[in-house]
């Protein structure tokens, strides 16, 4: 799965690959993003006009009731597998309505080295020929009633591994869905059915970096 990746701090050049403005001033941009830290990230949702916006990691379906179940599916909802996002509690609606993508600039994966995982090496996945990428995702608004909050959230859509990442995500078989920027607008325009982009990640050229003397997940 998807859950560690890095962007670029440069606003400007994520504005104008994607062709699109910060609808905010930030303050900065963070260059890694770890999900399980649920970090706000920069993220293209398809509102209209699309620009970008601030979205936390980890999606929180508009129907959960409390903040507590609103972390516990955070937690679990990092990810979206494209093959069940439109029978999924958690995904249904934002699939059917909600589609954002991720600028992002490589990802982070490890091998296992043997049958338990104790041992691990880490890989840094980028897109050749691209400098900047878009994950594809999915988003959603959730209101705390408690506090009249409103937090938008996000997750990284996956689908099967190509050839290259079933060598490395070697137990789960899982790469995210990858976009190029020509891609990003029919995306989120609902331009083609799911099928279709995960067919497309698995065509998608990728370049694998073996990060050295790294060999455990955290």
């Amino acid at each position: 799965m998807c859950y560690h990746y890095k962007n670029t701090t440069e606003a400007p050049k994520i504005e104008s690959t994607f062709k699109v403005t910060f609808n905010r001033q930030w303050k900065a941009l963070h260059a890694y993003a770890n999900g399980f830290s649920r970090p706000v990230m920069p993220v293209i949702t398809n509102e209209a006009p699309h620009s970008i916006s601030a979205l936390q990691w980890g999606l929180i379906p508009n129907w959960v009731k409390d903040p507590q179940q609103a972390n516990e599916m955070a937690a679990m909802c990092l990810n979206a597998k494209i093959e069940t996002v439109e029978e999924k509690p958690s995904f249904r609606e934002s699939a059917m309505h909600k589609r954002c993508v991720i600028p992002a600039t490589s990802f982070y994966e490890w091998k296992w080295l043997d049958s338990k995982g104790k041992s691990k090496q880490k890989f840094e996945i980028s897109m050749e020929g691209e400098e900047l990428f878009a994950f594809g995702g999915l988003w959603s608004d959730w209101t705390n009633k408690a506090t009249g909050e409103v937090i938008q959230t996000f997750s990284i859509v996956t689908t099967t591994a190509n050839t290259l990442m079933e060598e490395i995500h070697n137990i789960k078989k899982r790469m995210p869905l990858m976009l190029k920027p020509s891609e990003v607008g029919a995306w989120l325009d609902y331009s083609a059915d799911y099928d279709k982009y995960a067919t497309l990640a698995h065509a998608q050229q990728l370049k694998a970096v073996m990060v050295e003397g790294e060999h455990l997940l955290f």
